[in-house]
């Protein structure tokens, strides 16, 4: 029998006709919080990541803007957490390397891409059309 059945024989939460009984249904937490971290305590801490190496592909152009940006903005985290990226495009996915096609690409809930591919830039990531 586990420490929490012992502790709390009863069930924690049951129904009583068409009442629910909620008085202990949380009085358990603070037992099963000390004791997942005492059980830490002697761990040792997990490895260091690895760095990878990252091919980030994509045929998309102009006619879906965000799925167009995604190489470059998770390339772009991706490179941020240390890790070796390089970004290939292949066919409609090519064309977002012309000026007036980046300058008109703004993906939705992210930055315009021009904006992302200013900082891909800065970060020295190899672009491959």
């Amino acid at each position: 029998m586990d420490d929490l059945a012992r502790r709390y024989p009863e069930p924690l939460c049951y129904v009583e006709g068409e009442t629910m009984e909620r008085r202990r249904l949380f009085s358990w937490l603070p037992g099963l919080t000390l004791g997942a971290l005492s059980s830490l305590r002697g761990q040792e801490p997990p490895p260091k990541a690895q760095k990878l190496k990252i091919m980030m592909k994509s045929a998309w152009g102009s006619d879906d803007p965000t799925r167009a940006s995604f190489p470059f903005v998770h390339g772009l985290a991706l490179a941020e957490a240390g890790h070796d990226v390089r970004i290939f495009l292949v066919g409609e996915g090519t064309y977002t390397m012309r000026k007036a096609t980046v300058d008109a690409i703004i993906p939705v809930g992210w930055p315009p891409l021009r904006d992302t591919l200013e900082k891909v830039v800065a970060k020295h990531i190899p672009i491959f059309a």
